[in-house]
């Protein structure tokens, strides 16, 4: 592939790539862990969508949200996901004033710019639906009356295996509004050993390197990185794929195609470069599509795994077709 023209200077691209150094660097002086995973969260926050951390309980996934959300120099609230949670815990009520009579708005976590949906699953897929107007839409409806939510806008929400007692599956509408999700398994031997040297002394503060008008302007960066039709092909062909593939129920949709492609847009910025690459489609293509997929009940009686399925999709389906 050839590089394209594009509006943005070298310079600036140059500035975006050594921001998310920065970003990473500071997350990863207090997360001990695969340097790809704050990347990830780079990408969602500029692609404009949400990320979903899976892990067992004591992996760090509330330690790396705080810590990324610390770098990001925005407002950030904590919801604790708990199976009394209501609605309005989330989105906040309307409360009288015995001054004077009248009704204002109580705001609740939700009107932050970054927020942490802490054990999402463990709340009733009610509560957890609360949050899908938040995420597709940014804004909230309250009795009626709808507000819009800060800008930037991020959910950064951590889960457990479903197979833990006391959880609840999400649900597909919701789970789709998330661009990534991201596995957090243990730590190998060296990491878990650096972790633990590392908080013998003071424990790390991540310092802020970004502020709400950097997101935006990278954000709007993104919007001009272009995009090649081949590479447009290639998404195409990986839909298609999953979607006549005898072992998935659902494959791609449009917005899973749509969300990949605007996910490989930010990394390509972020990696310094005005214009997307097939490699950029192929790194991003599990953490995107992988808890989007369905499988037959028979290919989940066998254990298949989506990101399985993926893998094989990303062998056999060419980059170029010929």
């Amino acid at each position: 592939m050839t590089a394209t023209r594009s509006p943005i200077t070298d310079a600036t691209l140059a500035r975006a790539a050594e921001l998310a150094g920065a970003v990473v660097r500071e997350v990863q002086a207090v997360f001990v862990g695969p340097r790809d995973i704050p990347e990830l969260l780079l990408v969602s926050l500029l692609a404009g969508g949400h990320a979903l951390l899976e892990g067992v309980p004591g992996v760090a996934k509330t330690t790396l949200v705080k810590a990324f959300a610390a770098t990001l120099g925005c407002s950030f609230r904590r919801i604790q996901f708990t199976p009394d949670l209501l609605p309005a815990d989330i989105t906040g009520t309307f409360v009288l004033s015995p001054r004077d009579g009248t009704f204002s708005l109580r705001e609740g976590p939700v009107f932050a710019n970054v927020v942490l949906g802490d054990e999402i699953n463990r709340a009733p897929a009610k509560t957890q639906s609360a949050l899908l107007e938040a995420m597709q839409e940014r804004q909230v409806t309250i009795e009626g009356e709808t507000r819009p939510l800060p800008d930037p806008f991020l959910v950064l929400a951590t889960q457990n295996p479903v197979e833990h007692a006391g959880t609840y599956p999400l649900p597909e509408a919701q789970i789709d509004r998330f661009l990534v999700r991201l596995v957090l398994g243990y730590p190998d031997g060296r990491a878990e050993r650096e972790m633990l040297r590392r908080f013998l002394g003071a424990r790390p503060t991540p310092r802020s390197v970004l502020g709400p008008d950097d997101i935006r302007h990278l954000r709007a960066l993104v919007g001009s990185i272009h995009v090649e039709d081949e590479v447009l092909d290639y998404v195409v062909r990986l839909a298609t794929y999953t979607r006549e593939h005898s072992r998935l129920f659902l494959g791609i949709s449009p917005r899973a195609s749509l969300a990949l492609l605007q996910a490989a847009r930010a990394r390509a910025l972020l990696g310094g470069r005005a214009y997307v690459l097939p490699d950029d489609v192929k790194a991003l293509a599990i953490p995107v599509l992988a808890h989007r997929l369905v499988l037959t009940p028979e290919a989940e009686m066998e254990g298949t795994r989506p990101e399985r399925l993926l893998a094989r999709a990303l062998d056999r389906v060419p980059p170029r077709s010929d």
